[in-house]
């Protein structure tokens, strides 16, 4: 027999806790399928099974709504990167593609993916939001990964002259994938060239990591002379 509980309605109460993140995933669901303009806000309601009075009382407006599915879906993915690339250690290379495959691996399989097909065709119409995207989402994962790369520099396994152009090599790509997984996949369009995700991710920082590995010095030339010594 379960134990008392002093609460007279503790499944309602469990319900309201939860709206939230219904509101969220249903917001999210019709925002990439419909875009963030041609959705309204009793759409949203209505697929969460609530009323739009009770999506304002969470969400004060729509552009609130879409903060609040960034943050949701991508910042709270962004925080868990920072935490376990702090705590990571070994070969960088190897460090990077297990945590960036790890962490893209959840993004690319579960609702976030839909996000970067949001921002892309919607920032042009709501700056505001394209600067809170940058805030939250583009900067500290730009932080992530150049702080990874750089790690490598200074342990002299990488050798980059632009670091920030290498984040750019691995990310964009990623991004890509998402995109493509929201735009032609789900068109049914290009199945013949489609590629399996995840082994994508691993040949495509395997092969930036070749790129940026640091080289042996070069062997002193035959008789011990140092190169351009005169003879």
């Amino acid at each position: 027999m379960p134990p008392f509980s002093s609460d007279p309605c503790p499944f309602r109460r469990r319900r309201k806790d939860a709206r939230p993140a219904e509101l969220l995933e249903a917001a999210l669901a019709l925002f990439v399928e419909k875009g963030f303009a041609a959705t309204r806000s009793e759409e949203v309601a209505r697929a969460a099974g609530v009323s739009k009075g009770t999506l304002y009382l969470y969400f004060p407006s729509k552009e609130e709504l879409l903060k609040a599915v960034i943050q949701h879906f991508m910042g709270t993915e962004i925080e868990t990167g920072i935490q376990e690339a702090a705590a990571a250690d070994g070969p960088v290379a190897e460090v990077m593609e297990t945590l960036l495959v790890n962490w893209w691996t959840r993004i690319y399989e579960g609702p976030a993916s839909g996000v970067f097909k949001l921002m892309i065709t919607e920032v042009r119409n709501f700056p505001d939001i394209g600067e809170f995207w940058v805030e939250r989402v583009v900067a500290p994962g730009h932080a992530i990964v150049s702080g990874l790369i750089r790690r490598g520099i200074d342990r002299g396994e990488f050798e980059v002259d632009d670091v920030d152009s290498a984040v750019h090599s691995i990310l964009m790509p990623l991004i890509l994938e998402c995109v493509h997984k929201h735009s032609f996949m789900a068109c049914g369009i290009g199945k013949e060239i489609e590629i399996d995700p995840i082994a994508f991710m691993h040949a495509h920082l395997k092969l930036v990591f070749r790129g940026m590995a640091a080289r042996p010095p070069a062997p002193a030339p035959a008789g011990g002379r140092k190169a351009g010594q005169a003879a």
